[in-house]
């Protein structure tokens, strides 16, 4: 059984589509990266998850409960901000129980003065210190326990509002782009602490990012949004290598995929002393897009079918080095990602040769939808087929 499904949710301001009929499904203890520019409708789809905002349709299910009509404080979903919403008058200790105090305390247990003398109130106090002591050792913030928000920095800010999502053992974490007010190396070091405190956890988690470096790193699987549409979800591995779109292989990667026009003719699709052959028998003549990603993409000394380009730019990047090179033919930039030994001796504004790696060429279709393609060899005046 799935821990969090939603079907089909769709979202409009004033008759803008937001989102357009999302559906995905969250097994136990999974971690989901929603991925995707700017305005894809990824935090407004958790605004509704965690019933912030409501959809226009479709269902939300955690286990087997229809969510969409239950309050957001009963349907035991934590959330972690952007902005970490802390308390800046409160402790980081108080801010932790806030959750705890809320679902354990009556409202007559949580008045200043009275509610001391409230029957209960005091044991109930202390198992929740107990509680909120716990969860920040196991964060690595108990030293901070006494600090306002104001004294503390920015990583540990993130790390209060973390604890003070998990303390309440919620059935779905949501986190909306919980690190980019964090430097880059901060960041880095964040995303290793996500993980591991989902790791022990084990509460099935969506989190939001723009960034598809976190995305790939953290998550089991990436989901990939664009438009209000979910264009695909699937592992990280598969998100890159196998793209089911041309605007998720366009999105995911650094640099980005190079992409250039092609046509199919006869089922074949012919770039740059490459041949593929369309499985799709029925697509005969028609405009494509061919995709390949800059690591498959070589110098070659033997410009017979090679592209012949010139360096227009270098980005030396220690471990590797990165060329933009304009094709001649079509004026279009392909981009080739080297080892610094591959690329050595080469400069801004040499002429080169470039070859690409047949198996690793990726056809789209004018709509954009990717298009099964198998590299073919010209051998003796017949095409074979590979693979």
């Amino acid at each position: 059984m799935t821990a969090l499904s939603l079907r089909g949710i769709t979202k409009s301001f004033a008759e803008h589509a937001i989102l357009k009929g999302v559906s995905l499904d969250v097994e136990p203890g999974e971690f989901i990266a929603l991925v995707g520019p700017s305005g894809c409708g990824k935090s407004t789809l958790l605004r509704i998850l965690a019933g912030l905002d409501h959809a226009d349709s479709g269902e939300i299910l955690i286990g087997v409960q229809e969510m969409s009509n239950i309050a957001p404080a009963d349907r035991n979903i934590a959330m972690v901000f952007q902005s970490y919403a802390l308390y800046p008058h409160l402790t980081a200790g108080q801010n932790i129980a806030v959750p705890l105090a809320m679902r354990r305390l009556s409202r007559m247990q949580r008045l200043p003065f009275v509610g001391t003398l409230a029957p209960g109130q005091r044991n109930t106090r202390k198992a929740i210190l107990r509680d909120v002591e716990e969860m920040a050792k196991s964060l690595k913030i108990d030293h901070l326990l006494d600090r306002k928000p104001g004294q503390m920095s920015g990583g540990q800010r993130q790390r209060v509002a973390l604890a003070r999502a998990m303390v309440r053992q919620p059935s779905v974490f949501l986190m909306d782009e919980p690190l980019s007010n964090l430097d880059a190396n901060l960041r880095v070091h964040a995303r290793g602490e996500i993980v591991e405190l989902h790791r022990r956890a084990g509460v099935p988690t969506i989190y939001v990012t723009h960034d598809q470096a976190e995305a790939l790193s953290m998550a089991d699987r990436v989901a990939v949004m664009i438009g209000g549409n979910l264009l695909q979800l699937t592992t990280p591995q598969a998100i890159y290598d196998d793209p089911a779109h041309i605007e998720v292989a366009r999105f995911i990667g650094q640099p980005r995929i190079n992409i250039v026009p092609a046509r199919a003719e006869g089922g074949l699709v012919s770039f740059g002393g490459i041949r593929l052959a369309l499985t799709d028998t029925s697509i005969a003549r028609t405009s494509v897009t061919l995709g390949i990603r800059p690591e498959f993409v070589s110098l070659t000394d033997n410009r017979q079918d090679a592209l012949a380009a010139q360096v227009e730019r270098i980005e030396f990047l220690g471990s590797e080095v990165i060329l933009y090179c304009k094709l001649d033919a079509i004026g279009e930039i392909m981009i080739a990602k080297l080892t610094p030994t591959e690329a050595a001796g080469v400069g801004a504004g040499m002429p080169v040769a470039l070859t690409l790696s047949p198996e690793r060429a990726m056809v789209f279709a004018e709509d954009g939808r990717r298009l099964h393609a198998t590299p073919v060899a010209v051998d003796a005046g017949r095409v074979k087929a590979h693979g």
